[in-house]
């Protein structure tokens, strides 16, 4: 990828970071890009950079994000001016701008769920990190150390985003399954659903669980359809795995890739390497033995 990759605001979970060796193991060309699981869409907004696709898929059970990103596309200047009032009402507000950020959280928590209000959440709540409680409320506290992500930097981000992509992406906020269901060959999924560990339903962490055996199921059907998938799923950091590997009859390619140091290892004064594991379909896999950068998963364990 040449030059900066735009984002709409930072993201927990993001892969924009490994966007640039994840798209290694992607086609030159193939026809549309589906992500089941979305996020602020990192990997469609990096592959369109590349002109990889000719259409794109973002998918995310949680719609008031899906409402984020379609209008960040079909319409940037609208949702960066309704941020931007959103925004600044904080410098005006009587209890100050956390008292604000608790007021808006509460106005989305009732009903508000507004592209411009989940924006704001998302610029203001600590570490870009969703959460929702027992509830179903979104329950994120707010970072009270910053006001969030300037309503002109939103504006100039969401405008590039548009440039790359606007006519040529489809939104939704369905199950997966769903997903995997319209996805066909020469097509190409790419998923990156929660981690391990924070996957049952009941882990209010993330707005929805995914639970090991029907994701392992769901994979196989891509397998008999013939479409091409890579898999964000599990990792390793400090000689220490985390996660289930995918079942082997899948017939995967597991790289891992390294993601960095670990921000907590280094804030206990310890120098720890993070790999995260990327799963490469079996007709994708032929391009692992072209590819020396990265590390297969029995090298980065030895």
């Amino acid at each position: 990828m040449n030059g900066r990759v735009p984002h709409v605001v930072q993201y927990q979970g993001s892969k924009r970071n490994l966007a640039p060796q994840i798209l290694q193991y992607m086609p030159r060309r193939f026809n549309r890009l589906y992500e089941p699981f979305s996020g602020m869409a990192a990997i469609t907004i990096a592959t369109a950079c590349e002109r990889r696709a000719m259409q794109y898929h973002i998918n995310d059970l949680n719609a008031p994000i899906v409402r984020v990103l379609q209008e960040a596309i079909d319409s940037p200047r609208t949702l960066a001016n309704n941020y931007a009032q959103v925004w600044e009402e904080q410098f005006q507000y009587e209890g100050g701008h956390v008292e604000h950020y608790n007021y808006i959280r509460e106005r989305f928590n009732n009903g508000e769920t507004s592209a411009e209000n989940m924006l704001y959440l998302l610029a203001r709540c600590v570490k870009g990190a969703v959460r929702y409680g027992q509830n179903g409320k979104f329950n994120q506290s707010p970072d009270k150390r910053r006001h969030g992500t300037n309503p002109r930097n939103i504006l100039e981000n969401v405008s590039a985003i548009s440039t790359l992509l606007k006519g040529c992406v489809s939104f939704s906020a369905l199950d997966y399954r769903e997903i995997f269901d319209m996805a066909q060959p020469g097509d190409l999924v790419y998923m990156d659903p929660p981690y391990q560990g924070v996957t049952n339903a009941k882990d209010n962490r993330y707005f929805s669980g995914v639970e090991f055996e029907e994701f392992a199921t769901a994979i196989e059907m891509l397998n008999q359809k013939g479409v091409d998938y890579l898999i964000s799923y599990d990792g390793e950091c400090g000689g220490k795995e985390y996660g289930e590997e995918l079942p082997p009859d899948l017939n995967c390619t597991k790289i891992l890739l390294n993601a960095g140091l670990s921000t907590q290892a280094t804030l206990l004064g310890k120098r720890n390497v993070t790999y995260e594991a990327l799963y490469i379909s079996e007709n994708l896999s032929h391009m692992v033995d072209s590819i020396p950068l990265q590390l297969t998963f029995m090298e980065a364990m030895a």
